[in-house]
C-alpha cells in the first residue's frame, strides 16, 4: 500500500538555519514536531531523516511526513454520499444540504459531514481524522470547509485570526426590510434558562453581522426579504439571533420567531467561502447555488 501520510516540501533559502527553525518560519508547530518524532512522521532533508539541529543549508529539500491521525473512538465511520465542491491534499469543500449535522452530537450520532468524511477517508485508506474548520446549523445549507490534516487546520485558525475567513450567506426573512446595507453589531449570549438558545444581551459576546437587501418581495400574500449577509464573528446563531433583533425573523426559523408556512426549515444558506488556501497561499473563492427548497420561495412570486 502506498504512503498517504500528509507530506509538505520546502526549499530552504539560505546557510546555516536549524531545521527546527526553518520549520517553525513555515508554522509546524512545536506539538506537531513532537508528534512526527514520536508518532511516526519523519523529517528528511534531501530524503535522509534528520533531526530538528540539523544545520540546512541553501538549496536543501526538507520534507515533513506528518503521522498518521486516529479518528475519536465516539465518531462512527459510514459511508454515504458527499456533494463534493471542491478537493486537493490539504482541504476538503462541501456543499452541505439541509437536515443534515456537520458534526456529530448527542441527538445526532449518524448520518453527519463528520460521519460521511470519516467513512470517505477510510475507503480512501487516507490516515487523518475530520477537522470541521466551518460548521453550519443542523438546518442550514451551504458550504463547508473540512482540513485533511490537524496541521491544515491549525493553519486556518491562524488565518481566520489574522487575515480574515471570509463568509457570506443568503436568507429569505419575514416582511420588508426598510435599508438596503447596514450593520448589527449587538451583543450575543445565551438565553437563561436555555442550553440552545441565544439572544441579544449587554453582556454578551462581540458580535457582527453586515445586512445588503437583494430583494423584496410579496409571496402567497407573506411580505419577505431576500437578502446576504457577512459574518465578521462566528457566534451560535448569530444571524438568526440578529435578525429576530432586528423583527426580521428568517423565514421557517420557529426556534428565533420565524413562520414556516413557506418553508419547513430557516431559510439560510452559505452561499460563499473565500480564503487563501494554506499551503499554496492562492486566493481560493467557492460558490453554491442555493437548496431546492430555498430556490422555490423566489419563484411565482405573487
Amino acid at each position: 500500500m502506498d504512503d498517504q501520510r500528509f507530506r509538505l516540501t520546502f526549499t530552504v533559502d539560505r546557510d546555516n538555519i536549524k531545521l527546527r527553525e526553518f520549520l517553525n518560519e513555515k508554522m509546524i508547530s512545536k506539538r506537531t514536531l513532537a508528534a512526527t518524532k514520536y508518532e511516526g512522521g519523519l523529517l528528511l532533508v534531501n530524503g535522509i531523516e534528520r533531526d530538528v539541529r540539523y544545520l540546512l543549508r541553501e538549496g536543501d529539500e526538507v520534507k515533513i511526513l506528518f503521522p498518521p491521525e486516529i479518528p475519536s473512538k465516539g465518531l462512527v465511520v459510514e459511508h454515504g454520499d458527499l456533494a463534493i465542491v471542491f478537493e486537493d491534499e490539504a482541504i476538503l469543500i462541501l456543499d452541505k444540504p439541509p437536515g443534515q449535522s456537520t458534526m456529530t452530537s448527542q441527538n445526532h450520532q449518524s448520518g453527519t459531514i463528520a460521519n460521511y468524511v470519516a467513512g470517505k477517508f477510510s475507503g480512501e485508506r487516507i490516515p487523518a481524522t475530520v477537522h470541521i474548520v466551518t460548521r453550519l446549523d443542523h438546518n442550514t445549507s451551504g458550504l463547508v470547509c473540512i482540513a485533511k490534516n490537524r496541521h491544515i487546520h491549525h493553519l486556518f485558525g491562524d488565518k481566520i485570526i489574522k487575515s480574515g475567513f471570509h463568509r457570506e450567506y443568503e436568507a429569505v426573512v419575514e416582511g420588508h426590510i426598510q435599508e438596503d446595507i447596514f450593520s448589527i453589531t449587538e451583543r450575543i449570549g445565551r438565553k437563561d434558562g436555555s442550553i440552545i438558545e441565544r439572544i441579544v444581551r449587554e453582556d454578551g459576546q462581540e458580535a457582527r453581522t453586515d445586512v445588503r437587501v437583494i430583494q423584496r418581495y410579496t409571496k402567497n400574500g407573506h411580505d419577505l426579504t431576500r437578502i446576504r449577509l457577512i459574518l465578521h464573528t462566528g457566534r451560535t446563531h448569530q444571524i438568526r439571533v440578529h435578525m429576530q433583533w432586528l423583527g426580521h425573523p428568517i423565514a421557517g426559523d420557529d426556534l428565533y420567531g420565524g413562520s414556516q408556512i413557506l418553508i419547513a426549515r430557516q431559510a439560510l444558506h452559505c452561499a460563499l467561502l473565500e480564503f487563501t488556501h494554506p499551503i499554496t497561499g492562492v486566493k481560493q473563492t467557492f460558490r453554491g447555488e442555493l437548496a431546492d427548497d430555498m430556490a422555490s420561495m423566489l419563484m411565482e412570486r405573487l
